[in-house]
C-alpha cells in the first residue's frame, strides 16, 4: 500500500479507458484534458496494486501533476481500510464546513450575534405589558424604561468606534455581546428596583451600541471589496432575522412561562454565542488592512390576557417588514457586488443603492398618506415594501465607511450611528407633539419622514463618495 500526497496547480481529467496510456507517452488531446484551477488543491490517493512483482520503475511523469511531496508513512488503519483490487479513494474532511474559509465562519457567527442583538432589543416591547401590570407602571414609567435603551445606544456609538480601532472589532464585539446578554438576564432580578432596571437597559444599549462599529471593523479587515456588499448585508441582515425571531418567540414564552423567561432565555443565548465565538479564529486580512407609549395601565388579569392576544395578532403584521427585508437584502447585496465586479465605479454603486433605500419608503409613505380608498391590506403591503426596500442601505451607506477607510471604518460608522440614534430618543415625543397639534397621522408621522428622506437623497447624491481617503495612511 502506497500513500501519496499531491499538491496540484492543474486538475487532469483522464478518459475512462486508459489501457494504452502507459505504453504511449505521447498523449492525444482527447486522452488527457487539463484545465486550470484557481486554488491549489490537496489530494490524498490510496492505491493497492496486485502483482507488485510485475511493476517496473519508470521516471516518466505523464499526468502533468506537480508532485510536491511523497508521504510513505501510511498508518495501519489506512492499510486495513483499503481493499486490494486497484481501488482509489479520497480522505474526506468532516464536518463539511471544516474547510470553509475562516472569513466566512467569522461573518456567519457575527451575523448570529446580530440576530441575538435584535431579539434582546425587541423583547421589552412585548414584555412591557405584563411587567406594567405586575408593577403598576403608568405610561410615563413604561416609556422611561423603554427609552433608557436608546440612551446607552446613542452614547456608545463613538466610543465603540474608537475601541474597535484600538483593540480590534473582535474583542469589542465579544465584550458587547456579553454585556448586553448579562444585562438582559438581570432584568427580572432588577425589575422591582427602577434605578437598577433603567441601568440594565442602558447597559443593553451600550452593548448593542458598540457592536455595529465592531462588526464594521471585522468586515473591513477581513473581506475584500468584491465581497463586501454581501458580507455587510449578511451580517446586518441578522437584525431583521432577530426582530422576526424575537417578536414570534416572546408572546408564547410569556404566556407559558411568564415574562421573566423571555429575558432569561434570550440572555442565555447571547452568553452561549460568546462561548462559541471563542472557537472561531480570525482570518488574517488579505489586503490593507421603538419607544411605545401606552394609553393606560393594565389593571386586571383579564385585560392582560386580551392585550396579549391582540398583540399576538398585530405581530403577524409587524414581522412582515423584517421578513421582506431579508429577501431584499440578499438581492441588493448580490447586485452591488456584481456591479463592482463588472467594473462599475464603487461610488456609483453606493449612490444607486442608497437612493433606492431613501426614495422607496418616501414614495410608499406618500401613497399611504393619500386618501386613495385603498383597503387596509394594500396599505400594509405598500408600507412593507417601502420598509423592505430601505434595506438597500446595507449595500449603500453601510459599505461606504469601509470603502473610504478600512482602518477607520468603525469610527466613521460610530459617527453616523450617533446621529442616527437621536431620533430613537426624541422621535416618538416629537410625533406625539405633532399629533396633538395637527390631529393628523399623515402630517405628524409621514410628512416629516418624507421630507428627511428626500433631503437625505439630495445630500447623498451631491456629496457621497467611496473613494479611499488620505487619512487611512496617517496614524
Amino acid at each position: 500500500m502506497a500513500k501519496f500526497a499531491f499538491s496540484t496547480e492543474n486538475i487532469c481529467c483522464f478518459p475512462r479507458h486508459t489501457n494504452s496510456l502507459f505504453n504511449n507517452t505521447s498523449l492525444k488531446h482527447r486522452q488527457l484534458l487539463i484545465f486550470s484551477s484557481k486554488q491549489r488543491s490537496q489530494l490524498r490517493i490510496f492505491s493497492a496494486i496486485r502483482g507488485k512483482e510485475s511493476v517496473t520503475e519508470t521516471e516518466s511523469v505523464i499526468t502533468g501533476l506537480l508532485v510536491d511531496e511523497l508521504d510513505n508513512s501510511a498508518s495501519a488503519s489506512d492499510a486495513e481500510s483499503q481493499e486490494e483490487g486497484g481501488e482509489v479513494g479520497f480522505d474526506w474532511n468532516w464536518p463539511p464546513w471544516k474547510n470553509l474559509p475562516q472569513r466566512y465562519k467569522l461573518i456567519g457567527t457575527t451575523s448570529l450575534a446580530f440576530v441575538v442583538c435584535n431579539m434582546d432589543k425587541v423583547n421589552l416591547s412585548i414584555a412591557i405589558i405584563p411587567m406594567s401590570h405586575q408593577f403598576g407602571w403608568n405610561s410615563s414609567t413604561a416609556g422611561l424604561v423603554q427609552s433608557s435603551f436608546f440612551w446607552g445606544y446613542a452614547l456608545s456609538q463613538l466610543p465603540g468606534g474608537w475601541l474597535a480601532k484600538i483593540f480590534g472589532g473582535r474583542k469589542v464585539l465579544e465584550i458587547g455581546v456579553l454585556t448586553w446578554s448579562l444585562a438582559t438576564a438581570l432584568v427580572p432580578v432588577l425589575a422591582g428596583f427602577m434605578p437598577g432596571l433603567v441601568l440594565s437597559r442602558i447597559l443593553v444599549g451600550i452593548g448593542e451600541g458598540v457592536s455595529p462599529s465592531a462588526a464594521t471593523d471585522l468586515i473591513a479587515r477581513s473581506i475584500p471589496l468584491e465581497e463586501r456588499s454581501r458580507a455587510v448585508a449578511f451580517v446586518f441582515g441578522g437584525l431583521s432575522v432577530g426582530s422576526v425571531t424575537g417578536l414570534l418567540m416572546a408572546p408564547p414564552l410569556i404566556q407559558n412561562f411568564g415574562w421573566e423567561a423571555v429575558f432569561y432565555i434570550f440572555g442565555i443565548l447571547g452568553i452561549a454565542w460568546f462561548l462559541g465565538f471563542q472557537f472561531v479564529k480570525e482570518e488574517q486580512p488579505s489586503f490593507v488592512a421603538d419607544l411605545i407609549s401606552w394609553s393606560r395601565t393594565i389593571s386586571s388579569k383579564k385585560s392582560l390576557n386580551t392585550s396579549l392576544k391582540d398583540l399576538g395578532a398585530s405581530l403577524k403584521v409587524s414581522v412582515l417588514p423584517p421578513l421582506a427585508s431579508i429577501f431584499v437584502t440578499t438581492i441588493a447585496s448580490q447586485l452591488a457586488d456584481n456591479l463592482i465586479a463588472n467594473g462599475v465605479e464603487t461610488t456609483t454603486v453606493r449612490k444607486i443603492c442608497q437612493t433606492i433605500a431613501f426614495l422607496s419608503p418616501a414614495v410608499c409613505m406618500t401613497l399611504s398618506s393619500l386618501d386613495l380608498g385603498l383597503p387596509p391590506w394594500e396599505i400594509v403591503g405598500i408600507l412593507t415594501g417601502g420598509l423592505a426596500l430601505s434595506s438597500f442601505a446595507l449595500s449603500g451607506l453601510y459599505c461606504t465607511h469601509q470603502d473610504m477607510s478600512p482602518e477607520y471604518a468603525s469610527i466613521l460608522l460610530g459617527i453616523t450611528n450617533t446621529v442616527g440614534a437621536v431620533p430613537g430618543i426624541v422621535g416618538v415625543a416629537l410625533t406625539g407633539y405633532l399629533l396633538d397639534s395637527t390631529h393628523s397621522w399623515s402630517l405628524s408621522l409621514f410628512a416629516p419622514s418624507i421630507f428627511f428622506y428626500l433631503t437625505g437623497t439630495i445630500v447623498w447624491l451631491a456629496f457621497a463618495s467611496s473613494k479611499p481617503q488620505s487619512f487611512s495612511k496617517i496614524d
